[in-house]
């Protein structure tokens, strides 16, 4: 069961969430390399490369906007979300991985940051010579820059958290759009009509490439969703706030686009990454604009981190549980996260050490992509499964949703194979070493059980209406069998499952007489659980359920008029006595006329202590008298041998026949069997003669005496005449299956 996270005093509203997200939004990668972006794709790449994140981004903030006001949103922002909508091991394992993108990502901007400080130094050095010629070396190093930034961004952290980086962050973004302003007040060397919207330089790298670089820039919406936990109203705030960040972020990217190509030649765009200072009003402006993008970035990363894994530990998703309440435990006036703090910053430090701001992007965009198309799956399954309790405010379309899925799958290979399947591999490893061990905790099925439940109507309903619109068809087995045996012979369960486990459909019926009370309705369904854990050890494929009825024949009635599970009728039913219990036949019997009268091929299996011997011979006995049935005897002999108990069986075939007709008999039955395509020997056709003195189960006990299965047929017209004693005289043999077939059943393939 999932906990609380809040446990402390939420006193943010919607501004926190926008400017976290904007300060995200318009960052580092704006300031460092959009121009790179304009020289390599051109004016019209960097377009597509906007349009196909926003395509990504767009769906999934609608998606964020939606899920969040549907349900009480706490700590752990697109963490908590996933969890409660995909269950809590798969929104562990993308939980983990998301905390470990937002805890590279203060890596990557602290490196954006001291980019940004490397003009200043240089300005130092003509300032000041002497000292800049005898400290330069470790002043004008980015790597020493970047460690002396991030520790000092340690210890405010630890000291204050989230309400000091708050109350930062609404200073550097101030700071951050004044700069952009003076960058669009710059000058302007060119006409809109001197553009070549496809000029690039010489060589540029691929286009999918620069996208991986870029895409940091769009991951600006996680960012205000991680507050989730601090906010007063989130189903207000996360919506409002991240709609608004999205949108705003769109315009400036375009308008920063266009402002570039006017002011500057390809060349320059493409090879100097502070190409936006050389285009201010005032160029100190941009290096101090990038600064505090990448310093207020840095911030929201470095507040939401740890509360992606507090979340996590509160959850209990992690196998060892000190490591748990570790993670989750909060500082006592306040509930700041240190803890995960520290795992945050010592993550930042080991990526600030060893990799270049290009690596770390690339490593950033595939854990955030993942985790967007993981959102927009999460709101495009809870459309298709039209669940009642699924109920947000905010809605956004099923289509919309599906695209942001696609396109996050398909950009993360397109942008680098490799990195796609490690994200994915990472993924798969830490949900299956969740799931093992937390069983309790629900997972996959959780995700699936509704979109199952709605393809699986959409297919009966579907079935249902083919059949009606077609007629007639191959015929396959919708089997059904009422017992009240169950948990002392298996044998008819083995048989229904047998035969609806490649070509059909099984539903397996436990009769219980009695009253429909709150007694028996309990007991039916504690030998309902039993009949499922039996189900479970075999793999079966049947549906079971229960039924109270005060008479077998009422429920007969009641069992008879069920559609089924597959969307169509049942056409198969099948009974079962015991040898040494013959009395059971009389249910058969009395209820006869209601199986025919409602056009059911009837099975009687009769058990025998030898019960299926081996599975490896199946007799099927062919007489004049019923020889109308012997279709629906082959093809259940043949549909027997598609389960893995009888797939090395052997079919064997008698005919009896009378007279001198034996050439006739055997061509027709090799003619059945070649057309159609049934895996019996023509050597295993047997035709014998009939004397008028013997009677058939003579021969048939003598023959079949060592078979594992005996299917034999029998006519209504005999069993209103003779009852039970049609089904005596087979004492030789293992169990017998006695069928009767309402119609000629269609072997033959009809494209022969």
């Amino acid at each position: 069961m999932p906990k609380t996270i809040n446990t402390s005093k939420a006193n943010f509203g919607t501004m926190p969430v926008f400017i976290t997200a904007i300060s995200t939004i318009l960052g580092a990668i704006l300031f460092l390399r959009f121009g790179y972006a304009v020289g390599h794709t051109g004016l019209l790449g960097v377009f597509a490369i906007i349009i196909l994140g926003h395509l990504i981004t767009i769906p999934t903030a609608l998606s964020i906007a939606e899920i969040a006001t549907n349900q009480k949103v706490e700590g752990g922002g697109a963490y908590y979300i996933i969890s409660r909508s995909f269950g809590l091991n798969i929104g562990a394992a993308i939980g983990i991985t998301l905390f470990l993108s937002q805890a590279i990502s203060v890596a990557f901007y602290i490196i954006a940051f001291s980019e940004s400080v490397m003009p200043f130094m240089e300005h130092l050095r003509e300032v000041y010579p002497e000292f800049m010629n005898q400290w330069g070396e470790y002043l004008i190093n980015k790597k020493n820059i970047a460690i002396a930034s991030m520790t000092l961004l340690t210890i405010i952290i630890l000291r204050k958290g989230a309400n000091v980086g708050m109350r930062v962050l609404y200073i550097v973004a101030f700071i951050l759009f004044v700069s952009l302003i003076f960058f669009f007040f710059g000058e302007t060397k060119y006409n809109l009509s001197d553009i070549k919207l496809n000029a690039t330089i010489d060589n540029p790298d691929d286009f999918f490439y620069v996208f991986t670089i870029i895409f940091p820039a769009f991951t600006g919406i996680a960012s205000g969703l991680g507050l989730s936990g601090d906010l007063k109203h989130p189903k207000k705030s996360i919506p409002k706030g991240t709609l608004w960040a999205t949108s705003v972020g769109i315009i400036v990217y375009f308008a920063v686009a266009i402002k570039l190509v006017l002011s500057a030649n390809i060349e320059q765009l493409a090879n100097n990454q502070m190409v936006m200072a050389d285009i201010a009003i005032w160029g100190p402006i941009i290096p101090i604009g990038l600064a505090c993008a990448a310093i207020s970035s840095a911030l929201g990363s470095v507040i939401i981190a740890p509360r992606t894994l507090q979340a996590l530990g509160n959850d209990s998703v992690f196998p060892i549980n000190k490591i748990n309440k570790w993670f989750k435990k909060g500082r006592k006036k306040d509930n700041e996260p240190i803890n995960g703090s520290i795992i945050t910053t010592i993550i930042a430090f080991f990526f600030i050490f060893i990799g270049d701001i290009n690596t770390v992007a690339q490593i950033i965009s595939m854990f955030f992509i993942v985790t967007y198309g993981a959102i927009c799956l999460v709101s495009f399954l809870e459309h298709l499964s039209a669940d009642p309790s699924y109920r947000p405010s905010f809605k956004s379309r099923w289509y919309i949703s599906l695209l942001g899925a696609i396109l996050s799958i398909f950009l993360m290979f397109k942008m680098n194979p490799t990195y796609a399947i490690a994200s994915i591999l990472t993924m798969a490893i830490i949900y299956y070493y969740i799931s093992i061990n937390n069983k309790s905790k629900s997972g996959l099925e959780k995700l699936f059980k509704g979109v199952i439940f709605q393809l699986s109507r959409q297919l009966q309903i579907f079935l249902q209406k083919k059949d009606m619109e077609e007629g007639t068809e191959s015929w396959r087995p919708f089997v059904i069998c009422v017992s009240d045996d169950s948990l002392k012979s298996r044998d008819s369960f083995n048989l229904v499952r047998w035969i609806s486990h490649k070509y059909g459909f099984g539903t397996y019926m436990q009769y219980l007489e009695g009253y429909l009370s709150k007694s028996t309705y309990s007991e039916s369904k504690e030998v309902k659980n039993n009949l499922l854990k039996i189900a479970e050890g075999n793999k079966s494929r049947v549906y079971i359920d229960t039924i109270i009825s005060p008479s077998y024949t009422s429920a007969l009635a009641q069992v008879i008029q069920l559609s089924g599970i597959s969307g169509k009728g049942n056409n198969l039913i099948l009974f079962e006595y015991e040898s040494i219990h013959p009395e059971k036949l009389l249910n058969v019997i009395d209820n006869f006329q209601l199986l025919k009268a409602t056009d059911f091929d009837v099975c009687i299996l009769r058990k025998s202590f030898k019960s299926f011997g081996k599975k490896s011979i199946i007799h099927i006995w062919i007489s004049p008298q019923d020889y109308e049935n012997s279709n629906l005897m082959i093809l259940l002999g043949y549909i027997l041998l598609g389960h893995p108990e009888w797939n090395a069986a052997e079919i064997k075939i008698f005919s009896v026949y009378k007279g001198n007709n034996s050439k006739i008999e055997r061509e027709k039955l090799h003619n059945l069997i070649e057309e159609g395509r049934l895996p019996i020997s023509p050597s295993n056709i047997s035709l014998l003669k009939n004397n008028e003195n013997s009677r058939i189960r003579n021969i048939i006990n003598k023959k079949s005496a060592n078979a594992d299965l005996t299917i034999v047929g029998f006519k209504a017209e005999l069993l209103k005449k003779q009852k039970e004693e049609l089904f005596n005289g087979y004492d030789n043999l293992g169990n017998v299956l006695f069928v009767n077939s309402i119609s000629e059943k269609e072997i033959i393939n009809k494209e022969n």
